[in-house]
């Protein structure tokens, strides 16, 4: 693996959900407080930031064109060209502490997310949903601390949920043809003095990457939840992670500057940055939403 590269100053405040397109060669990345998605083509070094008028916090490609977002307000429908959004649903409309927080789209083309209980981040109010292209969404499973990082398998039979405030990763067993999970066990448990498990994806070969949140690093885990390799950041906060580039073994890690106080921004100037290390691994391509 190489060295940990800087590659963008955009210094959100909390970036999340990298997703590489592969007909556009360009990566995209949100930042959950200061509502902007970035666009960033890496061969040429062209950028752009787009302003949304929705608290997006996780972001996925949809077959139709443009893209379905979680959000802390409900499912949106978000068309980048021309920045208009729609409103899709919220099943947590009548319990105004919790929101969504981070989602995938299944092989089948279904997004599953989580949520969070935003007053109390210790809460076991998260749950973990599926919305299917039809606009149902459905209620898979719940008892989280913030559910964050989800990811599945290569063969899609295998779902990883990361309960970030209980400091584990979870693994079920994923129906994929009616959508259910099943067998739900611990896959992998974060020591406290290795930060808070965050973003998660699954590479070509089966094996976990984790992000650490106040941990300085991320870890690749293998399929039996046994760590394989540990990186370590520059950074305290590392959010979220994708993997990019023509043969898709560049991994992209997104970092947050949230509740850093200005002693700590001052020692990690690039908190909030974009990095990017050329890995000896190759990803898989995020499917998109079939709806």
């Amino acid at each position: 693996m190489s060295e940990i590269e800087h590659v963008l100053p955009v210094q959100d405040e909390v970036g999340e959900t990298p997703l590489w397109v592969p007909g556009e060669q360009a990566l995209y990345w949100i930042d959950v407080e200061g509502r902007r998605v970035h666009r960033l083509e890496p061969a040429s070094g062209r950028e752009q930031t787009f302003a949304v008028d929705f608290p997006i916090t996780a972001l996925a490609r949809r077959a139709s064109g443009g893209w379905v977002a979680a959000s802390k307000a409900g499912v949106y429908f978000w068309d980048h060209r021309t920045n208009e959004s729609s409103f899709v649903v919220d099943p947590e409309a009548g319990n105004p502490d919790v929101r969504f927080n981070d989602g995938v789209i299944d092989r089948q083309g279904r997004f599953l997310l989580g949520t969070l209980n935003q007053k109390d981040l210790d809460a076991p109010d998260g749950s973990l949903y599926r919305l299917d292209a039809d606009g149902s969404i459905h209620k898979l499973d719940s008892g989280f601390a913030v559910a964050n990082g989800i990811g599945l398998s290569p063969d899609g039979r295998t779902i990883y949920l990361t309960d970030m405030f209980h400091h584990c990763i979870l693994a079920y067993d994923y129906d994929t043809a009616a959508g259910t999970v099943g067998h739900r066990r611990t896959f992998a448990v974060v020591p406290a003095e290795a930060g808070l498990p965050d973003g998660l994806i699954v590479d070509g070969e089966g094996f976990v990457w984790s992000a650490h949140w106040a941990g300085w690093r991320i870890t690749r885990y293998d399929p039996d939840g046994t760590v394989e390799r540990e990186v370590r950041m520059p950074v305290a906060n590392p959010t979220c992670l994708a993997f990019g580039g023509p043969g898709l073994t560049d991994l992209y890690v997104t970092s947050a500057w949230f509740l850093l106080g200005a002693e700590d921004r001052k020692a990690q100037p690039t908190a909030g940055d974009l990095f990017r290390i050329r890995t000896d691994v190759t990803g898989l391509v995020e499917p998109e939403f079939a709806g």
